[in-house]
């Protein structure tokens, strides 16, 4: 479905009747129908055509845009029916509170009121999806051709939610409780660590079976620790590393 040339449409159709180029209204109709008959008669004589033009138009275009979106409502309930299954929301896989978000943080206490409000939060954005979801579902059992139009805002609605689920939970797990820079110093610390274990695991294999490649990656560790000690430094000197 074109939805550009529907908004062409609805321009022409918004415009006042007065200034209306019923000629290009007539290439719109036929771009529509594909009669060529039809057109060669509205343009013998457009404006005397007029309300036949409108007419037509606007039926055509009303048809479109309930296509458009009941192909939107479509999408929309195939990305609901993936949230429905990743967060559990069938009421038989209900979850009781004291369960909730297996994991939570052990530091949970001393967490800032307002990180904690997020693990709170979540939990009435559950129930809110839970409800969304009966709701759709007793829509479908209720009506088998239940319109698009009632079925829309509690599918935006439930994907809103899921969305702020997401958010909350992104922002809860990785409270730090750090600014940009000190995340950054303590990400550099945690990597130099983590380099001094890997050189101290792989400096007996390098002296038993020196190879290039395990060379250059020990080089790559020993560049990431911040402050090499003179011992470490001393033992890859006389393996011939450094």
């Amino acid at each position: 479905m074109n939805q550009k040339f529907n908004d062409k449409v609805q321009a022409w159709l918004a415009q006042d009747a007065t200034e209306r180029d019923y000629a290009q209204g007539a290439m719109l109709l036929l771009q529509l129908t594909g009669n060529q008959i039809m057109y060669r008669n509205l343009m013998a004589n457009p404006r005397g055509k007029a309300p036949f033009i409108e007419y037509q138009l606007k039926k055509r275009l009303s048809f479109r845009l309930q296509q458009v979106t009941h192909e939107q409502v479509e999408a929309m309930q195939a990305e609901v029916n993936k949230i429905v299954v990743k967060r559990s929301l069938e009421v038989e896989q209900q979850q009781p509170a004291n369960e909730f978000k297996a994991g939570k943080r052990a530091d949970h206490d001393q967490l800032p009121d307002e990180i904690q409000a997020l693990y709170v939060e979540n939990l009435g954005i559950v129930q809110r999806m839970r409800e969304l979801h009966l709701k759709l579902r007793s829509l479908s059992l209720e009506n088998a051709t239940c319109p698009d139009s009632e079925r829309y805002p509690f599918l935006k609605e439930l994907i809103a939610m899921d969305k702020k689920l997401h958010s909350n939970w992104e922002r809860y797990d990785h409270y730090t409780g750090m600014d940009g820079e000190q995340q950054l110093t303590a990400d550099v610390r945690e990597e130099s660590k983590k380099a001094v274990r890997m050189i101290n695991l792989a400096k007996g294999r390098y002296a038993k079976k020196p190879t290039e490649e395990l060379k250059a990656q020990i080089l790559d560790w020993y560049g990431k620790i911040i402050s090499p000690t003179e011992k470490m430094t001393m033992e890859l000197k006389e393996l011939g590393i450094i």
